[in-house]
């Protein structure tokens, strides 16, 4: 089979190959598989990143369906896995406390229209570049930030005003409402973690997300714990998918968010290119990186017509698929419509499940998305440390768009000053 380097530039879906190619029972018997073991990882994980976003989990649920569906159906890759993700906590978190559910929807539809643009003006090998070490400084910045954004719901935490949205104020005032800790929350969450990190070491083949969250959801129910849930915040989860339509738009509106659609689009850019970058090397196979990038566009126009949250492609959802056994995109549709049918048939089971769980789930994401062997690596050379921690840092104590910019700035410069001494010595 080839690898698909010869037809990389093409603006044609991954789908359309592979049925062009024929398409058997055993590929579909391989990506039904796959399909039902992604399904279970997104499961908690979709619920849980839409909590920890400020919304409710069934907004995470849309994103995966629709979103999900939509970039394995049009995407350049064969096995990436859309649907919402982590890295994007923070600035949908942001985006919803400053312009609500209809600026946050509006800016997801933006995004989506600037993330086909790009990809239609074949900039997606531009976004392929962005150095290493400022991949790797956003990375654990943004894991910080999601870790720290879980400690509320984690212990249970009842604070006596809004939470803060930047780190450092957030810590000094969950610091202050530690007299209101609640052991039974605690227990739950750190316990969640501590399941998934120990199947994931020695059953690693078990789906442990959703084992340490159904298990976490039976002993608070059983064991009548005061903690909160889903129910408990946010009501039952619907039984279908809402009907589409156009978010409430008015000019100012749009300006105003414009800002935050541009972070969206380059987050999101970086992340589902690093993703299907993942697969390539995983597979042996390459993407269609700009096919890709205009899939994803209109997988996030799409879950924004749904009411859902920003679209990207997930590396940890696409590795599992990977593993195990997809054969093509078929995979990552039928897992959309695997996490469909949980909505028709069993969203009442979501009401059981405490919040401090969800927080455990993200509290493996936040642990799992800071590449703690590589950014020690990095700190060995003063160059791409520097660039690392500015990333980082800014990152941390200002927002994502200032870490990437400071960072590309900071990795341009010392390009430029190291180039007169290469040119002389040649």
């Amino acid at each position: 089979m080839p690898s698909g380097a010869a037809t990389a530039h093409l603006y044609r879906p991954k789908l359309v190959t592979v049925l062009s190619e024929g398409y058997g029972r055993l590929a579909l018997k391989r990506d039904a598989l796959a399909g039902l073991t992604v399904a279970i990882v997104a499961l908690p994980l979709s619920m849980a990143i839409a909590v920890a976003s400020g919304v409710s989990p069934d907004r995470g649920l849309y994103t995966a369906i629709v979103g999900g569906f939509m970039v394995s159906a049009l995407g350049g890759s064969r096995f990436q896995i859309g649907g919402p993700a982590g890295a994007f906590i923070v600035l949908v978190s942001a985006t919803v406390a400053r312009f609500g559910l209809d600026g946050l929807i509006l800016t997801v539809l933006l995004s989506g229209v600037m993330l086909a643009l790009l990809g239609a003006l074949r900039l997606g090998s531009l976004i392929r570049h962005i150095p290493h070490a400022v991949t790797v400084g956003f990375s654990a910045g943004i894991a910080v930030t999601i870790l720290a954004s879980q400690l509320k719901d984690l212990g249970g935490l009842t604070l006596e005003g809004v939470e803060p949205g930047p780190v450092i104020p957030k810590l000094k005032a969950l610091g202050h409402a530690l007299a209101t800790l609640n052991p039974a929350a605690l227990a739950l969450g750190v316990g969640v973690a501590g399941v998934i990190f120990a199947l994931r070491r020695w059953r690693p083949n078990w789906p442990g997300m959703l084992i340490a969250v159904a298990a976490a959801a039976a002993i608070a129910a059983l064991g009548h714990l005061d903690v909160a849930t889903i129910g408990s915040r946010f009501g039952g989860l619907p039984h279908s998918l809402p009907a589409p339509r156009l978010p409430s738009v008015n000019l100012d509106l749009a300006i105003k968010v414009i800002p935050s659609a541009l972070s969206f689009t380059l987050l999101g850019g970086i992340e589902s290119l690093l993703s299907a970058k993942v697969a390539d090397s995983m597979t042996g196979r390459m993407h269609r990186s700009n096919m890709e990038l205009v899939a994803q566009g209109l997988a996030n126009v799409a879950s924004a017509l749904f009411g859902g949250l920003s679209v990207t492609g997930t590396i940890a959802r696409t590795a599992t698929n990977i593993r195990a056994g997809a054969a093509t995109p078929v995979s990552g549709m039928l897992h959309a419509a695997y996490l469909l049918l949980f909505m028709l048939f069993a969203a009442p089971l979501a009401s059981f499940v405490p919040l401090a769980a969800l927080a455990g789930v993200l509290v493996v994401v936040s642990w799992n998305m800071a590449e703690k062997g590589e950014f020690a690596h990095l700190l060995k050379n003063w160059r791409t440390g520097a660039v690392l921690i500015a990333t980082f840092g800014l990152t941390i104590l200002h927002d994502l768009t200032a870490g990437i910019v400071a960072g590309c700035a900071l990795a341009a410069l010392f390009a430029l000053l190291r180039r007169p001494v290469a040119e002389e010595g040649a």
